[in-house]
């Protein structure tokens, strides 16, 4: 193989590298559907879980963010969280909705992951959290495992931004100032 055809190549695949998901600007997310545990429901004071699926993404201009149970993938992009607790966006145009994979835990830590899903719902009952079991949204979306992806998302449920890995500071003022954008509308 000759140096030109393998820096032809790597020109190739770097691209594909570099986006490890699926996500496309201004479309839907790719279907995807968690019934096992699915999204949790807390009402009078009780937990439950109903499935879930990415169509009932439109409606409220969203920060979805996508989490593998471990406590690294959550800390990955604890910054932006905080910004977005800053910002104070309201709740009747504006949600987060977390998936966390606990297929992607450390074995035996999925009971505990939970445990602290439970205590955000009741911190932040206006959040969404979804419970995926089987990693069905990380295949969907091809995404990296033991990570944390991002996605803003319009009131129409179209993909405005994407990042999976963790963000800069520079980032999540992005983020931050797209979704004021968003919710100016």
């Amino acid at each position: 193989m000759t140096l030109r055809t393998l820096m032809a190549s790597v020109c190739l695949i770097l691209p594909i590298m570099a986006s490890a998901h699926n996500f496309k600007d201004n479309q839907r997310v790719p279907p995807v559907g968690i019934a096992d545990r699915g999204e949790l429901i807390l009402s009078n004071d009780k937990f439950s879980y109903k499935n879930w699926n990415s169509s009932q993404l439109s409606g409220k201009v969203r920060l979805l963010q996508h989490i593998a149970g471990r406590t690294s993938a959550k800390e990955m992009n604890a910054n932006l969280v905080e910004a977005i607790k800053a910002a104070n966006f309201p709740h009747d145009n504006y949600q987060t909705t977390t998936i966390i994979n606990t297929d992607d835990a450390i074995p035996g830590s999925a009971m505990f992951v939970r445990s602290s899903i439970e205590s955000n719902k009741k911190l932040y009952p206006w959040s969404q959290f979804i419970v995926d079991s089987d990693g069905a949204a990380r295949q969907a979306w091809q995404l990296e495992e033991k990570g944390s992806a991002v996605v803003v998302l319009d009131k129409e449920g179209r993909v405005r931004w994407a990042k999976d890995g963790a963000l800069t500071q520079q980032e999540v003022q992005q983020v931050v100032n797209l979704l004021r954008q968003l919710l100016s509308k």
